[in-house]
């Protein structure tokens, strides 16, 4: 446990003291899904690894039965995950808190950040408030040729009639 704590950025503790085996296995598979690892731990080794790591900021998450998940992907979408099921069972799963990149992450970080958008979301946005200005600026350049191109071409004619004029 001391070296999976090491190498964990992202830890979310739960107590999960009202699920059922199945309700358990439920939440489980949607962590996997999210790139996320759910196990049940013994507080005393847990709050030896912590200690011994130097993650003492989880050590207050460590009472009654936990819960720990293991993220590996984004963490948002871990917390998103966590809250969720959090809300479907009422007082059957509930968010202690946890460790973001080694800081302390209380009940209420984590809810704030199971509502921010995921990785996905956020990288889309970018690209999209990229690429909208140099749309923008590929319609104005169109336009812009376009208009230059009519003009060309109506100097011709003009040309053209004022040489056959004369």
């Amino acid at each position: 446990m001391t070296e999976r704590l090491a190498a964990s950025d992202t830890i979310i503790a739960t107590d999960f003291r009202g699920l059922t085996v199945k309700q358990l296995s439920d939440l489980r598979v949607r962590l996997t899904a999210a790139e996320v690892e759910y196990t049940v731990v013994k507080n005393t080794l847990a709050r030896r690894a912590a200690a011994d790591t130097g993650r003492e900021a989880l050590l207050p998450y460590l009472t009654g039965p936990t819960g720990l998940a293991w993220v590996k992907g984004d963490p948002a979408a871990a917390a998103k995950v966590l809250d969720e099921f959090a809300g479907q069972h009422a007082g059957a799963l509930a968010i202690k808190g946890g460790l973001l990149e080694g800081n302390d992450l209380p009940t209420s970080d984590v809810t704030r950040l199971a509502k921010l958008p995921s990785r996905e979301q956020m990288l889309g946005q970018l690209a999209s408030g990229i690429a909208s200005p140099l749309s923008g600026l590929a319609g104005g350049l169109s336009n812009l040729i376009g208009g230059l191109a009519r003009t060309l071409g109506a100097l011709q004619a003009q040309k053209a009639s004022e040489e056959s004029a004369a």
